[in-house]
């Protein structure tokens, strides 16, 4: 038990790889507390971060011939329109047919992955080595790592200022304040003479740009290619911590360090007893199931107090 408790601070390579993953977790959690706030849920996490990943190696490897600074920031400029436009496809089922987001985005989900895996393993597979990949991007695009051997690097930087920046949004911003009045009561936002429409698309763009940005560092900084089935689970983590967070950008980052902390001592302990299953799967069902039961009794305890004040 002291093993899988303190296993991964026993290495600075099972540290790393804590932190790293709490990086690209927190990151994509940020968009699903947007998305969240607004009283949308976005099940489409793993396919968006796979689309993120694939376009911005694409990218990367294609402008090798500019500078670097500009090739990185064009390709991420792109990668953050693609995933916001992909998303944006559930706000046009929803305007115009009332289809939930919850359904679009897990289904378009799930027809994108097999797209993706057949385009990075075969279409536009690297001719070097044996990988079911995309080329590799050029070394000094890389983003370095700052904790050898482990593929932590300094794009954790960009957690705490994507918490300072999203609390902001919502505490000091007309458009954060009105994303958070549409997630309370939808109905009493359109009869108070605020856009559906204009609503439901900036909030699922921005949702998926901050996947899309999961992506572009994993990328940059972890697997420096889009191999097939990378994203796997993550957009379900990263779903998992916005909901652990109560749909607070300020309690991701906790929540993050706490839920990479279990998958990763999960993996850890599981490779080095030998066990025959995936344990850190079965955990993240537990915590999802805990999860989903909190929230399901909180709705059921408002139905009740609301019913008793009638």
């Amino acid at each position: 038990m002291l093993d899988f408790l303190t296993g991964i601070f026993t290495s600075s390579y099972y540290t790393g790889l804590w932190l790293n993953m709490f990086v690209l977790m927190s990151i994509s959690a940020f968009g699903n507390v947007l998305s969240l706030k607004g009283g949308y849920y976005n099940l489409g996490g793993d396919g968006q971060i796979y689309l993120a990943g694939f376009v911005s190696a694409m990218c990367l490897v294609k402008f090798s011939f500019m500078p670097h600074a500009l090739n990185i920031i064009l390709s991420l400029l792109i990668t953050l329109f693609v995933t916001g436009a992909f998303e944006c496809m559930s706000a046009f089922f929803y305007c115009a047919k009332k289809v939930n987001v919850l359904l679009t985005t897990y289904l378009m989900s799930s027809a994108l992955i097999p797209v993706i895996d057949y385009l990075s393993s075969v279409t536009y597979r690297t001719k070097e080595g044996n990988l079911l990949a995309t080329e590799f991007i050029a070394e000094n695009l890389r983003l370095k790592s700052i904790l050898e051997p482990s593929p932590l690097n300094l794009s954790i930087i960009l957690v705490p200022l994507l918490c300072a920046l999203l609390h902001f949004v919502f505490k000091k911003t007309s458009w954060g304040k009105r994303v958070s009045i549409f997630g309370k009561s939808e109905e009493f936002a359109v009869y108070s003479g605020l856009s559906l429409r204009g609503n439901v698309y900036s909030t699922l763009f921005v949702d998926g740009a901050f996947h899309g940005l999961a992506g572009f560092v994993a990328v940059c900084g972890t697997y420096f290619s889009c191999y097939k089935g990378f994203a796997t689970s993550m957009g379900w983590n990263a779903l998992t911590c916005a909901l652990l967070a109560g749909k607070n950008p300020l309690f991701v980052i906790p929540s993050g360090l706490f839920l990479s902390w279990l998958y990763t001592s999960a993996s850890r302990f599981s490779l080095v007893n030998n066990f025959g299953f995936d344990m850190s799967g079965i955990i993240q069902g537990i915590v999802i199931f805990i999860l989903a039961g909190n929230i399901a009794l909180s709705k059921l305890n408002f139905k009740k107090i609301l019913w008793r004040k009638k």
